[in-house]
């Protein structure tokens, strides 16, 4: 077994994972950042940003990310590539075992491994993704121009990626679990008043079709009742809207997380229930999930951790 030690590990990337490295360097706790699955977090996905600070003229997700890391390696930062699959809270220093292996005794822990796109969970998503099928409409919507897609949601989120989309397709189906939207008043006016989006309301989708790319999907209209229909509506893009899970799984044996998973953090901090571990990012906020508000909060999470470490 190969055993490092560090005065602070920070375990995931993006905005909140760099930013923590950044301050963490800066204040000589020679992080380790472990990046994950996706390195740079769901922003490296992602084509124009155009609201975070510093950027007037909008900049790509992976140039941000890129931007962001290379600040980090400035300080000193020890960015890895590698999972953490496992960890032990309950003893001290803390530990993780990376993918590799390695194991990482920590003196404190930032955890900042974000959330990923939920899906309805039916097989054609799997067969159809990157031919048709995507859970990010900034990022795929220039492909499916005067093309007809779908976005499957009822919140906020998904009126967002509709209207997002008229601006580029033909037309936009909004494809509606319930008999009403989620969604905040202004973003339902907003669709409503959208000459291209058709919203298909107490619809489920069972399936998409076609022979290479999704050429349509199957809709179950009022399942369960008597007045059930099933029926087919030709699309290009299928886009799902229907929310985020935390990457928070291999932590829930030791953090308090709420009832759907993020991880709930103890008063006005970054400090979790575990003393000496903190998270920061959409790993711990289930309702702004901004790139900069993750910033943030990585910035948070390692002035807390420099505190902890001082008081010790």
């Amino acid at each position: 077994m190969n055993a490092e030690s560090t005065k602070c590990l920070i375990i995931g990337s993006g905005p909140a994972g760099y930013t923590a490295a950044i301050y963490a360097s800066r204040a000589n706790l020679s992080p380790i950042l472990y990046e994950g699955l996706q390195p740079g977090g769901q922003l490296t996905i992602t084509t124009e940003v155009e609201n975070f600070p510093g950027y007037p003229d909008g900049v790509t997700g992976p140039e941000l990310m890129e931007d962001l890391r290379k600040q980090a390696a400035r300080f000193g930062a020890d960015m890895r590539q590698g999972i953490v699959t496992e960890v032990n809270f309950d003893v001290y220093p803390l530990e993780a075992t990376i993918d590799d292996g390695t194991v990482i005794k920590a003196e404190s822990v930032i955890i900042a491994t974000g959330a990923s796109a939920k899906y309805l969970g039916i097989s054609d998503e799997q067969k159809y993704n990157g031919l048709g099928v995507s859970a990010c409409a900034t990022c795929d919507g220039f492909f499916y121009r005067k093309k007809t897609v779908a976005v499957v949601g009822g919140g906020d989120t998904a009126c967002e990626e509709a209207l997002y989309l008229s601006n580029l397709a033909a037309k936009v189906y909004l494809i509606v679990r319930k008999d009403y939207l989620r969604a905040s008043q202004v973003m339902q006016r907003r669709v409503f008043e959208k000459d291209n989006i058709e919203v298909l309301f107490n619809c489920n989708t069972v399936g998409l079709f076609g022979e290479e790319f999704v050429e349509g999907a199957h809709l179950v209209e009022f399942k369960g009742t008597d007045k059930e229909r099933t029926f087919d509506i030709a699309i290009d893009g299928f886009f799902l809207a229907i929310g985020h899970k935390p990457n928070t799984d291999v932590f829930s044996k030791y953090i308090n997380l709420d009832e759907t998973g993020y991880i709930k953090l103890e008063g006005n901090t970054s400090a979790t229930n575990v003393p000496g571990v903190f998270a920061a990012g959409d790993v711990a906020d289930p309702r702004y999930r901004q790139a900069i508000s993750a910033a943030g909060m990585g910035c948070r999470a390692a002035l807390d951790a420099e505190r902890f470490l001082a008081s010790k």
